[in-house]
């Protein structure tokens, strides 16, 4: 399944990417909302008693699931600049999940398994999309404007 759309191309694999990064936004928003309104916990071990205040977290979840669902949509409407951001954004949500591995050690897993899962999905299909796009003949831009003018380069279209 592909098709053109916006300059990029729409396939299975970026659909499943992005549909993904929204459920897993979705479940960071409620874990934010969650720690925010009920922002003081109990930690009991062996030897202490911890009250601890989660609301930083819980803003931390909150920003973090709005910023990967904001990256699903862009990546379900074919956006260019959702792959690149949600590679970039992704890798972060694992780092932030790291943090919970202590206090829910399944649940971190989880997300990082997700995570990975994402990332493959969104750079798996890198190297085909130039020749899928119809520009596979062209060379790479290598950085310089080499004397064209702006009205006569080939630029891709804004989405």
């Amino acid at each position: 399944m592909t098709a053109k759309k916006g300059g990029t191309v729409m396939t299975g694999v970026v659909v499943f990417a992005g549909s993904l990064l929204g459920v897993v936004g979705l479940v960071n928003v409620f874990q934010g909302l969650f720690a925010l309104f009920s922002d003081e916990r109990l930690v009991v071990t062996r030897n202490h008693l911890f009250v601890v205040d989660v609301t930083a977290w819980g803003w931390t979840l909150l920003i973090s699931g709005l910023l990967l669902m904001a990256v699903g949509a862009g990546l379900l409407a074919a956006q260019t600049w959702a792959r690149i951001t949600g590679i970039v954004v992704v890798s972060l949500h694992a780092v932030i999940q790291i943090f919970w591995l202590g206090a829910y050690p399944v649940w971190a897993c989880l997300m990082i398994a997700l995570d990975v899962i994402i990332l493959f999905a969104l750079t798996v299909r890198w190297s085909g999309v130039r020749e899928q796009l119809g520009r596979g003949d062209e060379p790479a831009w290598n950085g310089h404007d080499d004397g064209v003018p702006a009205a006569e380069r080939r630029t891709t279209p804004m989405a």
